[in-house]
């Protein structure tokens, strides 16, 4: 394994926007990324200030992401002379650039780590897939919240033998952000989200109930197979939805209830996961995350900790990076993703090898979505989900 740093470029994530500074800050916890360029906006301005806060040089800002792509090319071809051209580009732009940004950037020698959902279609992440096994580029999807230490631990739990078969999964993820019409407010992170040009077929449930659907697979350990969905917008100006309720079954036989809201006033972040099987039950809160609580059928709890002095499961102590007492939370979760991601492209792997999520849950994720909205659109009628037509299986995914 190379002891270098890996070299990243950022597309979006400019002055003003959110989610491009917790990447950032993610991929430079471990001090194994340096960020060496970047697109950071449309507007040039905007790309260039970015740019010299975060300390880059002139030249290494971009106007665009086509440019970015064709001169890091020339540096890495050893055309300019320069001696840290970036490795791998970080997606963090509204949904219907994902996918174009990403393969753009595979055909052009590098590696992808995008922020969910991967696209807009299930046809161009299909797409993507072939052109990531035509280059050999590898990719990575931030679904965050699987960055958990607990979440791991609580994968371990629900498959060993006294938990039983899994019989019912029940996931939530609220907010009540847009409880008003936040969008007429000029908030631009809501204005692009209730655009179904920028947004993709679905609001809340594309945006959060991606994440509570690639939570509840990767716990359960099981792909969703059917699901019957009821999705609504409670302000007429808005074309997608901003709260919506799924039953779905999962191929291990177990049913289950998921809610993507944005409109529930007082609410924060609040993803909790409740799994059920037949002898014990457990519950995760992502806002309260060193904690995984067990339930038995005896009536007896056990509370699971998180913390490298605690006893976990191997996958559970790699992700947890402090002794129990310390909390841990959101920015680490997302930095251990980062971090596997440097280390598989350091080693020469396959990221997900090493538990970063990747193409399979990208074409899980809106294979999900699009049944979900034609669902919706069929009064609630129980649709099948799309098995994925490339890519690894979930069970050899993560080993």
């Amino acid at each position: 394994m190379s002891s270098s740093r890996v070299r990243m470029g950022m597309a979006g994530g400019g002055q003003g926007a959110f989610i491009g500074g917790v990447h950032r800050m993610a991929a430079a916890l471990d001090g194994q990324i340096d960020l060496v360029c970047g697109a950071f906006s449309r507007d040039f301005a905007n790309s260039l200030a970015t740019g010299k806060a975060l300390g880059l040089a002139e030249k290494r800002c971009y106007q665009d992401v086509a440019t970015m792509l064709a001169c890091e090319a020339q540096v890495a071809s050893g055309g300019t002379g320069e001696r840290d051209p970036m490795e791998f580009l970080s997606i963090v732009t509204p949904n219907n650039t994902h996918a174009p940004m990403a393969k753009q950037a595979a055909d052009a020698g590098f590696h992808i780590m995008s922020d969910k959902p991967a696209g807009v279609s299930l046809a161009e992440i299909e797409a993507l897939a072939e052109t990531l096994q035509a280059t050999g580029a590898h990719y990575g999807l931030t679904h965050t919240y699987l960055g958990y230490p607990m979440v791991w631990q609580a994968r371990h739990l629900a498959a060993q033998p006294d938990f039983g078969p899994i019989r019912k999964v029940l996931v939530n993820y609220t907010q009540g952000w847009l409880a008003s019409e936040t969008e007429s407010s000029g908030s631009k992170q809501a204005e692009w989200r209730v655009d179904p040009e920028r947004s993709g077929p679905a609001g809340a449930l594309g945006d959060i109930g991606s994440h509570a659907h690639s939570l509840a697979e990767f716990i359960a350990n099981s792909r969703m197979a059917r699901l019957s969905a009821r999705l609504r917008s409670h302000y007429p100006t808005r074309a997608l939805d901003d709260d919506g309720e799924i039953s779905f079954s999962l191929e291990n036989g177990a049913t289950g209830q998921l809610v993507s809201s944005q409109i529930c006033a007082g609410d924060e972040n609040d993803l909790t996961i409740r799994i059920y099987g037949e002898h014990a039950s457990l519950e995760w809160r992502q806002m309260e995350p060193n904690t995984l609580t067990q339930r038995l059928a005896s009536g007896q709890s056990v509370i699971h900790r998180a913390g490298v002095d605690k006893p976990l499961c191997d996958e559970a102590l790699e992700r947890c990076r402090l002794p129990s007492g310390h909390p841990e939370g959101y920015l680490e979760a997302f930095a251990n993703l980062y971090r596997h991601f440097a280390q598989a492209l350091r080693a020469g792997t396959a990221p997900s090898s090493l538990g970063v999520p990747g193409i399979a849950e990208a074409l899980r994720g809106m294979a999900f979505l699009e049944a979900a909205v034609a669902s919706n659109v069929a009064n609630g009628a129980w649709h099948d989900i799309k098995a994925p037509s490339v890519g690894p299986d979930l069970k050899g995914l993560l080993a």
